[in-house]
């Protein structure tokens, strides 16, 4: 489906902090977020770091009777969501209340109500167990609860696709649009799984760097030959996205435009991408067609780029087959090597990135690309940002599960 959308706002927690203004200076500075987890204590852990939102108190964010009935996730989307609407200046009053929409995505959910309320369960029995557990757990409250804050009632979902979730709800948001559903959406995604399970759960499963405990700022390592996993993070991204006539009519400042998205599955593994990045492959062809631009006409990728062994290599050998003997000269990094990975927001603050790289004509680098991997030979902007001439970028998200979704965006 062909589409213009106008993005007219947008929300940023991460763990360089609140706003999108501190997370866009602090990865312009090549700033890491990375640091020994604070919310528990991890020491019994093979990865023992990750990427906290500093300095959060929930009662002064949501206010304390929420905090006490919300999961951290939904208390990250609530605040991001706040600050994209004040950015886009957007009134939702009554007449347009059922004009706009939420989607926001969240790969895992309330993960720390659950496992905060399991051990209440097997400690004092299913009496002492809150009355709030499943509404507070479950991965569509974040876009329900802010519905509920704002007073949106247009369509109304959550997009769970693990990494991709947040670039999907955008991605659906505006297609939503496209057909007529609504004017404005509210998009992106939220996550806060940094838990003694989830942390246990992703160790296990071999997907997480274990080798830099000591020096968190190098641990994630998108492309470098002696990457060992991605670090977690958590965090939210959320977009404002309007019909381009109304943005246009009501005089709202256009920050950038949505012009392309595409998905696709791997079909391939529960975790792994197959070698050649076909499924991703077929997202950015998707994602192209759709937005009626050629690859040589893409500036820069913000790469998926995780940080994993294999993840990598399937990305750059995606990356190749879609831009062919041009695949070298496009300047291709991945925010992860200081962000971490906030699985559910990845796709929505990066996003949110590509977005902020149209505006000011810089893109960020990839930090930590010190020692090149004959696999990952593209050009990864490594070390300091770059200034150049933007009118078109492309954003990858591919999730466990082999879903993959990619977003072109276009200068304003």
């Amino acid at each position: 489906m062909a589409f213009d959308i106008a993005i007219t706002g947008m929300g940023a927690l991460t763990p360089l902090g609140a706003g999108v203004d501190s997370m866009w200076q602090g990865l312009l500075a090549g700033k890491s977020g990375i640091d020994r987890i604070t919310i528990f204590d991890p020491s019994s852990f093979p990865c023992q770091i990750a990427g906290e939102v500093p300095d959060f108190d929930p009662a002064a964010a949501v206010g304390s009777r929420l905090a006490r009935r919300t999961d951290r996730y939904v208390q990250f989307s609530i605040v991001a969501a706040k600050q994209a609407l004040e950015d886009s200046g957007l009134d939702i009053a009554d007449g347009l209340r059922d004009r706009v929409g939420v989607y926001i995505g969240s790969g895992i959910g309330g993960i720390t109500t659950f496992y905060e309320q399991t051990l209440v369960l097997k400690d004092r029995g299913h009496r002492r167990v809150s009355p709030f557990l499943i509404p507070m757990m479950i991965p569509n409250m974040a876009s329900g609860q802010v519905a509920i804050e704002v007073g949106a009632t247009g369509p109304n979902m959550a997009h769970v696709s693990a990494c991709a979730s947040g670039a999907h709800a955008i991605g659906e948001a505006a297609q939503a649009i496209a057909r007529g559903d609504a004017v404005a959406m509210v998009a992106g995604g939220s996550e806060a799984a940094i838990t003694p399970v989830g942390l246990a759960g992703f160790c296990q499963g071999r997907a997480l760097s274990t080798g830099s405990n000591n020096d968190p700022e190098s641990a994630s390592r998108p492309f470098d030959a002696l990457r060992d996993g991605f670090v977690p993070s958590e965090g939210a991204g959320v977009l404002i996205l309007e019909d381009m006539e109304f943005a246009r009519s009501r005089g709202a400042r256009i920050h950038a435009r949505l012009t392309g998205y595409g998905a696709s599955a791997d079909a391939f593994h529960i975790t792994a991408p197959p070698d050649d990045g076909a499924g991703a492959v077929q997202s950015m062809e998707r994602a192209l067609a759709a937005a009626g631009v050629a690859a040589s006409d893409v500036d820069y990728i913000n790469a998926h780029g995780t940080s994993t062994p294999l993840g990598d290599i399937a990305e750059t050998a995606a990356v190749k087959r879609v831009f062919g003997n041009g695949a070298g000269s496009v300047p291709v990094s991945s925010t992860k090597s200081m962000l971490g990975h906030l699985i559910g927001a990845a796709g929505s603050t990066e996003a949110i990135i590509c977005v902020k790289a149209l505006q000011d004509g810089v893109v960020p680098p990839t930090t930590n690309y010190e020692n090149p991997d004959p696999k990952c030979d593209l050009d990864y902007v490594p070390g300091s940002p770059r200034e150049l001439r933007l009118e078109t970028v492309l954003s990858n998200s591919f999730g466990f599960g082999g879903q993959n979704s990619s977003l072109i965006f276009r200068s304003a």
